[in-house]
C-alpha cells in the first residue's frame, strides 16, 4: 500500500454480535484507526437524557447538537472500549449500559442527530485509514469502502456475550430482559426509515454464532490485502 492511498474497512451487524472486539483487533492487526460509531450514537443518547430532551421536540434536539462535542480516545488496550469525552466529561462507562443501547437506537433514527454524526465519521475516515463499526459504515457512512464485512449471530448468542461482559464488571444481569432487549433493539433498527440496519450488497457476511474471536479475526484478515 502506497503512502498516499488510505483504505476503509467497514464493520456492520446488530448489538451484541463481537463488532466492536474484532474492530479493534482488526485496526491493531493492522496499524489502523478503530472508529466506534454506536459510541458516538451512545453520548449523544446520554446528553439528551441528562437534559430531559424529548425525542419529540426536533427543535430541541436540533439546538443540543449544536452543543454537543464529542471526541473518541484510544483504548488502552485493544480489548477495552474506546474512551468517549462529551463536552470534555469523559462518559466512557455511562454510555455502556443495556438502557443506553436502547436509547442510541432511537436517538440515531433523528434525521439531525444522523446527519450531523454522518459528517463527522465522515470527516474523521478522510483524514486515514480506519476501521469503521456500526451499523450503516458500508451502506450510507462509507459505501466506498474497500473492504465490508456484516457480522451476525443468533439473538441468545448475542444477549449471552453480553450478559457475561455485564457481569464481568459487576453488574447484576437479568437474561430474559436483556434477551428481550436485544430482539427489540433488532427490530428497531432494521425498521426505521433512516439508515436501518442492513448489510450492503458486498459485504461479506460472517455468522459468529459459532466461532470464537480468533476464528471471526481470521476469516476477516485473509480477506484483506493491504
Amino acid at each position: 500500500m502506497s503512502e498516499k492511498q488510505t483504505v476503509t474497512i467497514a464493520i456492520d451487524g446488530p448489538s451484541g454480535v463481537g463488532k466492536s472486539t474484532i474492530s479493534r483487533k482488526v485496526a491493531a492487526r493492522f496499524g489502523f484507526t478503530y472508529l466506534d460509531t454506536g459510541a458516538m450514537y451512545r453520548a449523544v443518547a446520554w446528553y439528551i437524557k441528562k437534559h430531559r430532551i424529548d425525542l419529540d421536540d426536533s427543535s430541541a434536539i436540533e439546538t443540543a447538537l449544536e452543543h454537543i462535542d464529542i471526541d473518541l480516545l484510544p483504548a488502552k488496550h485493544e480489548t477495552e472500549d474506546v474512551g468517549v469525552l462529551l463536552n470534555d466529561e469523559d462518559v466512557s462507562e455511562l454510555i455502556r449500559s443495556p438502557e443506553m443501547s436502547m436509547l442510541a437506537s432511537s436517538v440515531s433514527a433523528i434525521p439531525a442527530v444522523r446527519d450531523k454524526l454522518t459528517r463527522v465519521q465522515q470527516e474523521l475516515g478522510r483524514r486515514g485509514n480506519i476501521v469503521a463499526e456500526g451499523r450503516d459504515t458500508g451502506t450510507v457512512v462509507f459505501p466506498g469502502a474497500e473492504y465490508k464485512f456484516y457480522l451476525d449471530a443468533q439473538p441468545q448468542e448475542r444477549s449471552g456475550r453480553r450478559a457475561r461482559q455485564l457481569r464481568a464488571r459487576g453488574e447484576t444481569v437479568d437474561e430474559k430482559k436483556l434477551l428481550e432487549m436485544t430482539i427489540a433493539r433488532d427490530k428497531q433498527d432494521s425498521e426505521r426509515d433512516i439508515a436501518p440496519l442492513r448489510k450492503a450488497d458486498d459485504a461479506v457476511v460472517i455468522d459468529t454464532t459459532a466461532l470464537d474471536i480468533s476464528q471471526v479475526l481470521t476469516v476477516i484478515t485473509d480477506k484483506i490485502s493491504l
